[in-house]
C-alpha cells in the first residue's frame, strides 16, 4: 500500500481538489486537511506517480505540488541531526538533493531547512535549493513539522508547496507576467522561436515576456501599453478587439497566448477564432477565469470548448494564478 501523500492547493480550492482526486481514482480515500493550503490523501491506493500524471495532464487541476510523507515530529520534540539523517537517508536513491521548507501563509520555515540540511551534509549529501532529481520537503502544519521525499518529476513543481516565488524588478509591466513565467517554468514549455499574437494585452505584461523568449509580438488591445514597450519595433500594438483584429489579419502565428477577463467558455471560444491564425502544433496558453459559483466545472468547459481545436497538455491552478487555470495547448496538425 503506497504511503500517504501530501498535496498543496489555494486556500479556496480545496473541495475541489479533493472532488478531483476521487473522480480520478476509484475506491474509497481518506482525506486530512491539515492546514489553510496543505491536506493529506491517506491510507488510498493511488501511487505520487499516477497522481502527478493525473495533475500533469489536466485531469486534476485545483493540486499544485506533491510529496511522499516519510515522517512527522511534534514542533516541540524535533529529532536530533543523527536521528533526522538516518530517517532520510532511508528514503533517498542518491547523494544530492533540493531541500524546500514552507509553513502556513507566507513563511518560509527557513530554522527547519537549516535542521534539515545540516543533518543531510552531516552525512556527505549535497543539498540545493532546487534543480534536483529528488526533493526533500519540510512543511510545518498545525504543531507538527511533516517530512516528505518525492522525485522532482512527480512534486508538480521545483518550489516549496508549489509557491513559486518571482523577483519584482522595476522592468515588470505588470502583475500579470508572473503567471506566463510561472506556467513557461512550471510546464517546461520551449516557445518557438517566430511570430506570437497576445490578445487582451494591455498594459503589455505577458507581451514582455514573450519579446523575451524571442518572439515577435503582435498585442492586441484597446488599451494602451506601457511606454517602455512601444520603442520596439518587434512589438505591434493593434488598439482594437480581438475579434476586429482577426476578421483583418493575414499572419500566421507560431504562439498565441490569452489572459482576457472573460468567463471560461468565451475565453475558450475566442481561442478557438485564434486557431484559424495559428500554423498546426502553435502553442496556445490561456487562463481560464473562475468566476462563479463552480469553477471547477466552468473550468471543464472551457477545456471542452478548447479541445475541438487543440489538444489541451495541461492544466493547473498556478501559484500565481488566484481563481483562474492556465492551460496549455497545441493546435491539431
Amino acid at each position: 500500500m503506497p504511503r500517504s501523500i501530501l498535496f498543496s492547493f489555494a486556500s479556496d480550492s480545496y473541495r475541489y481538489a479533493v472532488r478531483e482526486i476521487r473522480e480520478a481514482f476509484a475506491g474509497e480515500h481518506r482525506f486530512e486537511r491539515l492546514g489553510a493550503d496543505l491536506a493529506r490523501l491517506a491510507d488510498a491506493g493511488v501511487g505520487v506517480e499516477e497522481f502527478a500524471a493525473a495533475c500533469d495532464d489536466g485531469r486534476i487541476m485545483f493540486v499544485r505540488h506533491l510529496t511522499r510523507e516519510v515522517a512527522g515530529y511534534p514542533l516541540d520534540d524535533l529529532p536530533t541531526e543523527s536521528e533526522l539523517a538516518t530517517t532520510l537517508l532511508e528514503e533517498l536513491p542518491g547523494r544530492a538533493v533540493a531541500v524546500q521548507t514552507w509553513v502556513e501563509g507566507n513563511g518560509t520555515g527557513g530554522s527547519f531547512r537549516q535542521l534539515i540540511v545540516d543533518a543531510l551534509t552531516s552525512r556527505g549529501v549535497t543539498v540545493e535549493r532546487s534543480g534536483q532529481e529528488v526533493v526533500v520537503s519540510g512543511v510545518v502544519a498545525g504543531k507538527q513539522l511533516l517530512l516528505g521525499v518525492n522525485r522532482l518529476a512527480d512534486s508538480l513543481s521545483d518550489w516549496p508547496g508549489g509557491r513559486m516565488r518571482l523577483a519584482r524588478g522595476e522592468e515588470r509591466v505588470s502583475r500579470s507576467e508572473f503567471k506566463l513565467e510561472e506556467a513557461i517554468a512550471t510546464f517546461g514549455l520551449e516557445l518557438p522561436a517566430g511570430k506570437a499574437v497576445d490578445l487582451g494585452a494591455s498594459p503589455g505584461g505577458w507581451t514582455r515576456i514573450l519579446r523575451l523568449h524571442g518572439q515577435e509580438v503582435w498585442s492586441v488591445d484597446p488599451g494602451s501599453l506601457d511606454p517602455r514597450l512601444r520603442g520596439d519595433r518587434r512589438i505591434h500594438h493593434e488598439a482594437t478587439t480581438a475579434g476586429r483584429f482577426f476578421a483583418a489579419n493575414r499572419v500566421r502565428f507560431d504562439v498565441v497566448v490569452n489572459d482576457m477577463r472573460m468567463d471560461q467558455v468565451t475565453s475558450a471560444r475566442m481561442m478557438l477564432d485564434a486557431a484559424d491564425h495559428l500554423r498546426p502544433g502553435g502553442l496556445a496558453i490561456v487562463t481560464l477565469k473562475g468566476g462563479g459559483k463552480n469553477p471547477l466545472d466552468g473550468a471543464r468547459r472551457g477545456l471542452e470548448v478548447l479541445g475541438e481545436r487543440y489538444d489541451v497538455r495541461h492544466a493547473r491552478q498556478l501559484h500565481h494564478n488566484r481563481n483562474e487555470i492556465t492551460a496549455v495547448a497545441r493546435k491539431r496538425q
